[in-house]
């Protein structure tokens, strides 16, 4: 019997996660998919193995648990593939061989099905001359021209389009060169863009102050002149273990700079930001690591070679009752589901291969695992909550503190059943900000027996196994629309289009709702203010150790002032980054509805970011 109640959903399966051999069919329905992956992570049990393909196969049933895409494509597939969704590449070291090395180390790595993150900020600026062989620098965003052509190349190959992320320091001296790039049409097409910004680039901001743009003195020519007057500040650097001296070499206002990168995500829908004190400050890693980039949508924030896979819970499956006075979440059943996720995503660590040993040595270091949440808004439908109220906030925080506190748990079992991460440091992983927020129980239970892994919770875009589940509302965003159209890019190159009806429409229509009258929790994407979207995020972001990746749909109509004030309001409300999008004539729909086309732009069924 089908699993599928929408025609894309069972397209997905078919030509994305199917398993054939030699073209002869190897599964016939979606539960041999389910039995595949689940006997696969099971593999690397010790012991019993069978009852844990068994309780896998379960919590995998009906879409309750959806498991990153790379996860469902590879895992007891026999491919030499990467079962991680998401990297960040090592350090660019600023010399010819060494970009050209980790140009390498990406291509690799996009080629297995990992998408990437790239800091370019080590990269000399433009016009700035070499130390040793007096050559002149192209500057950062010369060299991402060669990764987006690494990517185009991979694509013409049939390899799995790939998705990037690079970030550029907000003091770095080409940063308006990279505030600008994707105004360009055919610029830097298959990257996403964020700018590194900083508490005290914030503070610059709010004081109408100026702002040094700076560079590594040690890496500068000596002869080199600046308008800085030989001007020097101390900054922790991207890439340096320690402090650098950095050479000022112009200065610009603050504000200027802030609104010419407000300007540019609100005419072409980047750069993003990221907000990188504030994620330093929430990493349980902090005593061992400095970040500066994240995977392709933002939810994972990863030292050099650090690595991450993710799954989400699917809350629809864990409504009881809906639409009616006594509808409710099974909480019960959502920490199961999250237990018995946690356990799955630390055994694909151990049945993954690792396109380069750098990122096998972080994975298996600390096992970082995301685990989150998909559906959130079409169970809040279902619950009778409108999206942006006080009450659906609640039970989203509710949701996932109970996720939170069960993953936790089970990684301090899981610790105590297999150990725990080699790099887990007692005192100073306790110190760490997150964990200090803890219940005091698992506090103690950390001191205790440890804990397996040293990140469980993110939130991503799911934007392709969401769909895979019926359909189900992607992340934490809200129904795009109730019924729409999606384009979908086939094997043959070509597109396809298929109508879309939501799951909390289907549902409430097939229990006798009215469909041209539909209760006022019906709320669709365009029809919330931007100011709902961050609100969402916040009261989510304290029981989320990794990052969330929620795009803040914005009207065409939106005037630039209100708009610029959402990324303040998204610093102050303690969010680790914020990516919004209007529609404009660069960017591309995806989705389409009667009068609409707004979409977000991160995270596209071809890019497949889960």
């Amino acid at each position: 019997m089908s699993r599928f109640e929408a025609e894309i959903s069972e397209f997905i399966w078919n030509t994305k996660y199917r398993v054939r051999d030699d073209g002869n069919i190897a599964e016939a329905c979606v539960e041999d998919s389910w039995w595949r992956l689940a006997r696969a992570l099971a593999s690397v049990e010790p012991e019993n193995q069978e009852y844990w393909a068994q309780c896998f196969y379960r919590n995998l049933e009906d879409f309750r648990f959806l498991p990153g895409g790379r996860i469902l494509a590879g895992a007891g597939t026999g491919h030499q593939v990467t079962l991680f969704n998401c990297f960040v590449m090592g350090s660019i070291e600023d010399s010819l061989e060494a970009i050209f090395e980790r140009l390498k180390e990406g291509a690799l790595t996009m080629q297995q099905g990992g998408g990437i993150g790239v800091d370019f900020s080590s990269l000399r600026p433009a016009g700035s001359g070499a130390q040793h062989s007096g050559t002149i620098a192209s500057g950062p965003v010369s060299f991402m021209r060669i990764w987006d052509a690494m990517c185009a190349t991979l694509l013409s190959t049939g390899s799995r389009r790939g998705a990037m992320m690079a970030t550029l320091r907000c003091d770095h001296p080409d940063i308006e060169h990279f505030v600008e790039a994707k105004r360009d049409p055919a610029e830097l097409r298959h990257f996403n863009l964020s700018v590194l910004v900083d508490d005290n680039f914030m503070r610059a901001v709010d004081a109408d102050a100026d702002w040094p743009l700076v560079f590594p003195e040690r890496q500068l020519q000596a002869r080199c002149q600046n308008r800085g007057r030989g001007e020097r500040v101390v900054r922790r650097w991207s890439g340096e273990s320690e402090p650098q001296s950095c050479r000022v070499l112009r200065r610009v206002r603050a504000q200027a700079l802030w609104r010419k990168i407000m300007r540019a995500a609100y005419d072409v829908a980047e750069p993003g930001v990221l907000f990188v004190d504030q994620i330093n400050r929430h990493n349980n890693l902090n005593y061992r690591e400095q970040i500066s980039a994240t995977n392709p949508c933002g939810e994972i924030p990863l030292p050099p070679y650090g690595a991450c896979n993710l799954g989400s819970v699917n809350l629809m499956c864990f409504v009881r009752e809906p639409f009616t006075g006594r509808a409710r979440l099974d909480r019960e059943g959502i920490a199961h589901c999250a237990a018995i996720g946690t356990r799955m995503l630390d055994n694909v660590i151990d049945l993954s291969q690792y396109p380069l040993p750098a990122q096998e040595v972080q994975a298996r270091g600390c096992r970082r695992i995301g685990i989150g949440i998909t559906g959130l808004a079409d169970a809040l439908i279902a619950l009778g909550l409108h999206y942006d109220s006080n009450a659906a906030r609640e039970i989203a925080a509710e949701v996932l503190q109970t996720l939170r506190d069960s993953a936790y748990r089970t990684s301090i079992a899981l610790a105590k059943e297999k150990g725990s991460f080699h790099f887990f440091r007692r005192d100073a992983y306790l110190a760490s900000a997150d964990i200090l927020a803890l219940p005091e129980s698992l506090r103690r239970g950390i001191e205790a027996l440890g804990i397996r892994n040293s990140h469980l919770v993110a939130i991503a875009p799911t934007g392709t196994i969401s769909l895979l589940a019926n359909g189900v509302s992607s992340g934490i965003e809200p129904v795009f629309d109730f019924q729409h159209r999606r384009r979908v890019l086939t094997a043959d190159g070509r597109y396809r289009e298929f109508e879309i009806s939501d799951p909390s429409f289907r549902l409430w229509c097939a229990r006798g709702g009215n469909p041209e009258a539909l209760p006022p929790q019906f709320v669709s994407a365009r029809q919330l203010s931007p100011r709902a979207h961050l609100l969402m995020a916040a009261a989510l972001q304290p029981y989320v150790d990794n990052a969330i990746s929620k795009t803040v749909n914005i009207p065409v109509d939106f005037p630039f002032e209100r708009f610029e004030s959402l990324y303040r309001q998204a610093y102050k409300l303690g969010l680790k980054g914020c990516t919004t999008f209007r529609p404009n004539p660069i960017t591309q729909s995806i989705l389409t509805s009667v009068g609409e086309a707004p979409a977000s732009h991160c995270c596209d069924i071809e890019r497949e970011g889960e």
